[in-house]
């Protein structure tokens, strides 16, 4: 398994897929923003995993100086708890590290909180509804230490 950017295009299908199996939107403002950047997880050349992250303001934390929204997680179900997940939040905070971001934040769906604090999230709101997907928390991540020191 590796990580690789891909287009947009290439995360459509899992989006759908699991994100939104019941419809809805699968495009979304900013995929092609020149700024925004996929990743998937590949197995051989099969996307088994994607993300998206986009530098969007931080709702929780509005004096960042360089917020990232991570995005439309999505693994297929064969391959979670393979590291899939993992590798590419580890790929995609690096390369936002790299771009100068100070903090990722997320709408995470309570199902897969505890999976963002394992990777180093916190919880940063109450539950709250996302109509027509279910109960979210929102969550961050910030990626400068606190010596004020870069980190990546």
């Amino acid at each position: 398994m590796r990580v690789d950017e891909v287009p947009a295009e290439a995360t459509y299908a899992l989006r759908g897929a699991v994100l939104r199996p019941d419809g809805g939107d699968i495009v979304w403002p900013g995929d092609e923003d020149p700024t925004t950047f996929h990743l998937g997880a590949m197995i051989d050349d099969r996307v088994v995993g994607v993300v998206r992250f986009s530098p969007v303001p931080c709702p929780w934390r509005p004096l960042a100086r360089a917020a990232w929204q991570l995005r439309g997680m999505a693994t297929e179900v064969a391959v979670r708890g393979s590291g899939a997940g993992r590798a590419m939040v580890e790929d995609g905070l690096r390369r936002v590290a790299e771009r100068g971001g100070d903090v990722v934040w997320c709408d995470a769906r309570v199902s897969a909180v505890g999976f963002y604090e394992r990777m180093g999230f916190e919880v940063v709101t109450g539950e709250y509804d996302k109509p027509g997907i279910g109960p979210h928390r929102g969550m961050l991540r910030d990626l400068t230490p606190a010596d004020g020191s870069r980190s990546g």
